[in-house]
C-alpha cells in the first residue's frame, strides 16, 4: 500500500510554523499602536489561538476586563459536502450538508476563542466564491445560513455580518472558502487563560470529540479518491465515510462559561486541532505532559490510518483522535469538572497529569512520546 501523508496533501508544519513565528515576532512589535490607544495587550496570548487587550482605565490593565479576538478559517470539510451531495439520492433526501460545513466553521473560531477564558460576543463571518452563481443554489444557502445561525445560538454569540468576495481565479470554481472572526469579553483576571497558570501536578482532563472536526481532511479527501466507492464507502460500523467526516464539532463556550460559574480555576486549555495530540504541549513553560488514559478513536480516524497506511505517531501528530479538548486544573477540581462537562451532554476524562522535566506529551496507553522540538509554534 502506498502511504498518504498529511505532508504530501495538506499543511507542511516544518514550513508553516517557522513562518508563523516569523510574523508574530513582526506582530509583538505592533503592541505599541494599541498602548496609543491607552489599551494594553497581554503578551503572555500572543502565540496562543486568541490574542487578549486590556480594556478600560490604567487601574484594569491588571484585573480586567479584557477583550480577546480570533480569526479562523474551516478549510476544505466543505468540499466533502460536495462529495456527499452528489451520493446521495436527490429524490430521497435534498440535504445538501452545508449546515454542517456553517456549524463547523463557528465551532472552529469559537472553540480557539474561548481557550482563553473569554465568553463570545459577537463573531463576523468570510465566505469567499469564485462566481455569484454560487449563491443561487437555494437549498445549499438555506442549510448555509440557518446552520450558521444555530451554531451561533448555541455558542451565544451576535452574528455581526460579515464578507462574501467574489474572487476568480483564485477560489476554484463550483466552491467556497469559509472562515471568520469573533470578538469576546473576560470579566475579570481571574478568568483569563494563560500559561503563566500552568503548573506541575494539574491534572488533564479531556473532552471526546465528535470525530475528526475541520482539521487533517486534505489527508481525508485524499484517501475518497483512492477508493473506488469514494465518499460512499463503508466504516466498518457501516456508516458511509463521508457522512462520519461530517460530524458536527462540539462547541465549548457554555461548557467553559459554567465551569467558570462553578469556580473552576482553568489553568490553561488547549483546543487539540492542527498537529494533533502535540497540541498539549503548546503552552510555553517546559513541562512533561503525561497520558494516563486516552479515548478511543471513533471508526473514522480507523479508517483513515487503514487506507493512508499511517500508523499510530502520523494519526495522533495529525488529528485529536478522539480527543477535543485538554484542560488543566488543580486535583480538587477534577469531579466537578467532569461533573459540569457531563451535565452539558459531554464527555470528559481524567486523563493524565503534568510534571517537571523537558517539554514532551508521553503516551502510555499508546507507547508513544512527542518531544518539544515537534511544535515549535512561538
Amino acid at each position: 500500500m502506498k502511504k498518504i501523508t498529511y505532508y504530501q496533501v495538506g499543511d507542511n508544519y516544518d514550513t508553516k510554523d517557522p513562518v508563523k513565528k516569523l510574523f508574530q515576532e513582526a506582530a509583538l512589535a505592533t503592541g505599541k499602536n494599541l498602548k496609543s490607544h491607552k489599551f494594553e495587550e497581554v503578551e503572555d496570548s500572543r502565540g496562543e489561538s486568541a490574542y487578549v487587550w486590556s480594556l478600560g482605565s490604567a487601574r484594569d490593565k491588571k484585573q480586567g476586563p479584557f477583550l480577546a479576538s480570533v480569526i479562523e478559517g474551516l478549510g476544505t470539510k466543505n468540499l466533502v459536502a460536495d462529495g456527499m451531495r452528489k451520493i446521495v439520492d436527490p429524490e430521497r433526501s435534498r440535504r445538501t450538508y452545508y449546515d454542517v460545513v456553517a456549524h463547523d466553521t463557528v465551532a472552529t473560531i469559537i472553540n480557539d476563542l474561548v481557550s482563553v477564558g473569554a465568553t463570545p460576543l459577537v463573531l463576523h463571518a468570510y465566505w469567499a466564491i469564485e462566481d455569484n452563481d454560487w449563491l443561487y443554489d437555494k437549498e445549499r444557502m438555506t442549510d448555509l445560513i440557518t446552520g450558521w445561525k444555530k451554531a451561533c445560538d448555541i455558542a451565544g454569540v451576535s452574528w455581526g455580518g460579515g464578507e462574501t468576495p467574489t474572487l476568480k481565479q483564485i477560489i476554484e470554481k463550483g466552491t467556497a472558502e469559509f472562515g471568520g472572526s469573533a470578538v469576546g469579553i473576560i470579566r475579570n483576571k481571574k478568568h483569563l487563560i494563560t500559561d503563566k497558570k500552568l503548573r506541575a501536578g494539574d491534572r488533564i482532563v479531556l473532552i471526546k470529540s465528535n470525530g475528526v472536526n475541520a482539521n487533517g481532511i486534505s489527508l481525508a479527501r485524499a484517501v475518497a479518491k483512492k477508493l473506488p466507492k469514494g465518499y460512499a464507502a463503508k466504516l466498518h460500523n457501516g456508516k458511509l465515510y463521508g457522512e462520519s467526516l461530517l460530524t458536527p464539532s462540539n462547541i465549548y463556550a457554555k461548557v467553559v462559561q459554567d465551569l467558570q460559574k462553578a469556580g473552576v480555576d482553568i489553568h490553561y486549555i488547549s483546543n487539540i486541532t492542527g498537529h494533533g495530540i502535540r497540541k498539549i504541549m503548546r503552552a510555553r513553560p517546559s513541562f512533561t505532559y503525561v497520558l494516563e488514559k486516552i479515548f478511543k478513536p471513533q471508526p473514522v480516524f480507523e479508517f483513515i490510518a487503514e487506507h493512508a497506511g499511517l500508523d499510530d505517531t502520523e494519526m495522533y501528530g495529525t488529528y485529536n483522535m478522539g480527543q477535543d479538548y485538554a484542560l488543566f486544573i488543580s486535583q480538587k477540581d477534577v469531579n466537578k469538572c467532569l461533573k459540569i462537562i457531563k451535565k452539558n451532554k459531554l464527555v470528559g476524562l481524567d486523563a493524565g497529569y503534568v510534571e517537571k522535566g523537558s517539554k514532551q506529551v508521553i503516551m502510555n496507553p499508546k507507547n508513544l512520546v512527542y518531544s518539544g522540538e515537534t511544535l515549535d509554534l512561538r
